[in-house]
């Protein structure tokens, strides 16, 4: 497994969470968003604008910023 960061994917790419590397503010929110150590995350839509990830069966648009604090583990 390759480590990269959320905004580097590809959609359909499927990944799980290894590390949130943000500032305690933007940690919390994410984590309360459901971006947790492990969580299980697959691309829908990575092209402008804000990300698109479907997180638990429900899809959820990041913003580049956030989603840049988001590094996983990428499958090869």
């Amino acid at each position: 497994m390759e480590n990269k960061l959320l905004i580097q994917l590809n959609p359909g790419d499927n990944v799980k969470v290894k590390k949130i590397s943000a500032g305690s503010c933007a940690t919390k929110r994410l984590y309360e968003m459901g971006f947790h150590t492990g969580a299980n995350i697959e691309v829908v839509k990575n092209d402008t604008g804000p990300i698109i990830v479907s997180l638990s069966g429900n899809k959820i648009a990041l913003g580049r910023g956030l989603a840049q604090k988001i590094i996983v583990n990428a499958y090869i």
